[in-house]
């Protein structure tokens, strides 16, 4: 049997499995009912006036427009991105690495809509049996959940698109001898990417608050959220394992064969260029759509759940929705005054610092998003319920994640940019240790990264919670909580931003490589040929030299966005968690109508309740684990990839691989991908159940351990990776000692890094997020199953799922080893054997 049969016979025997026992526990569970997130109701938004006598629907509708106009900015600088002018050379490997790209999307969709059986199995069960909903609803909710995978689907998909048109457009521009449009061309396309994405998210979430039926609403958003969630993690999942796999195949042939980056003549490279796009573009497009709707449901869910009264739900949704609207915009007028502004000082300079324009508008998006906070908020909520200084409280603690937004990138650089002296230490190390003292330095700026944000994600959440002491327990339940989704909301205030500069990475490491495998340099003829086609001679010297420094620059930026991105998934996490606790522990009103948390219940959210400390135990060994089965993943198929391109380089008579073998690359590297996502995803996807099933404070225990173990696991492995990835850039580019033993030995300590930062950390993101909204259903199956006297069949259950995620855990090791030499097939072509 082939590895395909293999893989889809596996897919078939898990769907067919867990669809047959979610029916059994629809049966058992269908003549129970309770409330819950399901049955939560929007507010009238007509019955509220603010500013200027405006009701909040309009107001609202104001913001559709607003997400019209972003969306068709992006479609613009898109349009503007495909018309610029590029050599044909150059356009033909762009047009490859695109090609190459929609194969392995195409794959992933398939392999998403696999596991939505899953999922939406749960949503049935759960929504049509135990809550009793009419079908209708039903379907409308897991229409929901395909429109959110859709949408993350989408989004990433336009990323790849985007960038496969700037790539080529920006290493030809660096031809023209000036290092400005160098940046402004990734920029440009990294701003098309953030409008479009936060604008569909912000569009998609408005059309649900205002045309869909109010009792509709609430579970509408649940199903959108995991939907694209689970979009989100398949993508970010399956992305970071391919690219990391291509970009250590492709990396090592540097130091076998002492060929120098993006050799034309390496079949890996085309792989490493989808993979750059495949990790480094799909996934994080659609992780951040994904992130900026879950933080929005968690707050419409903690609105709905403990704010009393329709006025003040009414006043906190509009209030939140117009901050998202009014920071596109603060975003959009930020980079349209950085344009100027850097366009003045650099369009004529022969050098440049790439970061330094980066930073600066970073800073100024995050200024201006400040400043209109306190503005906005202070006329729509001048006087919310009763208190006039609620407004500037509340924009305080939105500054606190705005704020998170440019202070964490800061911070990150001091352990992962070039000019930083742990980057130099790293460097300092290799010198006289070689590889084993590269990679110990990088491990100890990991490890400092991690205490620094940690520190800094703690005061940020405690300045948070010291204005919302102020909040008065008549307007909601548990105010901290709410303070600290508007941290993880303000952390992405600035969206269209924060995804265009970790957008930039991508689109700076491809043109590197565009330049080198378009062999442009010996194309006859080609200074006349340039001069009399696009009017100026080419600097073939000073272009690669602007094209190594920017992706310096592009690297240490897309090491800056990962923690905010984790910081969000943490931060907001605590607000979804609140949703499960309220569901769990209940709400009593009292004789005066103040409302509060059942105490007999909560005292079992406590290390005296043993289960719930057990739960926080519990969640640490999940990361472990996730981070290592990534990471093998990666390291079997790497192992058959170099493999592959050791067998079949050729060095001599050619000037570059054939398109066969580099497609065979692309297909190893998609193999590989596959066959790790499924056991992770499937391992996630089961231990969820068996641990909600198990005992639902161990469950909330649970979901609180995983955030906190996943927070600094992702932060220590992102940044030791960021740190050894510019290490190399510096040996290359200032010190300009490639072939040298030290560059080997920061060689050796990037593709160490490579699984770090790009696979393991960055998916953590998306499993938290996932994990957490999944939970929400699974936890009320449980206790709805509790509450019909099937307690004896809920912990059998729980037993199984955990057996079968036991199942996976197994196979993403022992299933996945490097055990046989790759044999060759028929007709004399390579072949992979499956671990």
């Amino acid at each position: 049997m082939n590895p395909t049969s293999r893989m889809d016979a596996l897919r078939a025997s898990v769907t067919g499995t867990a669809v047959r026992v979610l029916g059994l526990l629809a049966v058992l569970a269908s003549g129970t009912a309770r409330a819950s997130e399901a049955d939560l109701v929007l507010p009238d938004f007509s019955s509220v006036s603010f500013v200027g006598g405006l009701n909040g629907r309009a107001l609202l509708m104001a913001g559709i427009a607003v997400s019209i106009f972003g969306l068709a900015f992006g479609f613009m600088q898109y349009t503007a991105l495909r018309n610029l002018p590029v050599h044909k050379s150059m356009l033909e490997i762009s047009e490859l690495i695109y090609e190459t790209c929609k194969t392995y999307l195409v794959t992933q969709g398939k392999f998403i809509l696999i596991l939505e059986v899953l999922i939406g199995a749960v949503m049935v069960v759960y929504f049509g049996f135990l809550q009793h909903m009419a079908p209708v609803k039903v379907v409308t909710i897991l229409v929901f959940s395909l429109i959110g995978i859709a949408g993350s689907y989408g989004v990433a998909w336009f990323g790849i698109r985007v960038n496969t048109f700037a790539n080529s457009r920006t290493a030809f521009a660096s031809l023209r001898g000036k290092p400005y449009p160098t940046y402004a061309i990734p920029l440009q396309a990294g701003m098309s990417i953030g409008m479009v994405l936060i604008s569909t998210e912000l569009l998609l979430m408005l059309i649900i608050l205002l045309f869909v039926p109010a009792d509709f609403a609430g579970p509408c958003f649940i199903g959108f959220a995991i939907g694209e969630s689970l979009g989100a993690s398949v993508l970010r999942i399956a992305g970071g394992i391919f690219t990391k796999i291509a970009d250590i195949g492709s990396d090592l042939m540097k130091i076998v064969f002492k060929i120098k980056e993006d050799d034309a003549r390496n079949p890996g490279v085309i792989a490493d260029c989808t993979g750059d796009n495949a990790g480094d573009s799909v996934g994080p497009s659609a992780d951040g759509f994904e992130t900026y709707g879950v933080t929005g449901v968690a707050l419409i869910t903690f609105i709905l759940l403990a704010v009393p009264g329709a006025e003040y739900q009414v006043q906190l949704l509009v209030w939140i929705f117009m901050m998202r609207i009014v920071m596109v915009l603060a975003s959009l007028g930020s980079y349209g005054l950085n344009g100027i502004i850097q366009g003045g000082k650099y369009k004529n300079a022969d050098h440049m610092n790439f970061e330094h324009p980066l930073t600066f508008l970073v800073w100024l998006t995050s200024i201006v998003s400040v400043a209109l906070t306190f503005l906005v908020s202070y006329l729509l909520i001048p006087n919310l319920a009763g208190d006039t200084t609620l407004w500037w409280k509340m924009s305080a603690i939105i500054t606190c994640g705005t704020l998170a937004g440019a202070i964490i990138p800061e911070a990150i650089k001091v352990f992962t940019s070039t000019e930083s002296r742990h980057v130099r230490e790293v460097v300092t190390a290799s010198r006289e240790g070689g590889a084993s003292l590269n990679v110990i330095s990088g491990l100890v700026a990991g490890n400092f990264s991690a205490y620094w944000m940690g520190i800094i994600i703690a005061a940020l959440m405690g300045g948070a919670y010291f204005f919302s002491l102020d909040i008065p327990n008549s307007l909601m339940i548990a105010p901290a909580v709410f303070a600290f989704g508007l941290v993880a909301f303000g952390f992405l205030g600035m969206g269209p931003v924060t995804i265009a500069v970790d957008s930039y990475g991508p689109v700076t490491d491809n043109a590197q490589s565009v330049y080198e495998l378009s062999l442009i340099e010996n194309v006859p003829n080609v200074k006349a040929e340039v001069q009399k086609d696009f009017g100026f001679t080419p600097d073939f010297e000073k272009g690669k030299e602007y094209l190594e420094e920017n992706d310096g620059a592009g690297n240490t930026f897309k090491a800056t966005a990962k923690p905010v991105l984790i910081g969000t998934a943490v931060v907001g996490a605590t607000t979804m968690i609140f949703s499960i606790i309220v569901i769990l522990v209940g709400i009593n009103t009292g004789a005066d109508g103040f409302r509060s948390l059942n105490a007999a219940n909560a005292a079992n959210l406590s290390l005296l309740h043993a289960p719930f400390l057990l739960g926080l135990v519990t969640g640490g060994a999940i990361i472990y684990w996730f981070s290592g089965a990534s990471m093998q993943a990666v390291s079997t198929g790497a192992y058959r990839a170099v493999e592959f391109i050791k067998a079949n380089i050729k060095l001599e008579g050619v000037e570059k691989a054939s398109v066969e073998d580099s497609k065979r690359v692309v297909e190893i590297c998609t193999q590989y991908a596959q066959k790790g996502m499924l056991n992770i995803f499937l391992g996630v996807f089961f231990s969820t159940l068996a641990f909600a099933f198990l005992e639902p404070y161990f469950f909330v225990g649970y979901l609180i351990s995983i955030a906190i173990f996943g927070l600094y696991q992702a932060v220590f492995m992102a940044n030791a990776g960021g740190a050894w990835d510019n290490a190399k850039k510096l040996v290359e580019v200032e010190l300009k000692a490639k072939g040298t033993d030290l560059h080997a030995a920061t060689v050796v300590g990037d593709t160490v890094g490579d699984p770090f930062k790009d696979t393991s950390s960055v998916a953590l993101n998306p499993v938290i997020k996932f994990t957490t909204l999944f939970g929400l259903l699974a936890v009320e199956l449980a206790v709805e199953l509790n509450a019909a006297g099937q307690s004896t069949l809920t912990t059998v259950l729980a037993g199984a799922f955990f057996v079968a995620s036991m199942v996976f855990v197994y196979r993403s090791f022992y299933g996945m080893r490097i055990e046989t030499p790759m044999a060759a097939i028929a007709e004399g072509k390579a072949g992979v054997k499956p671990a």
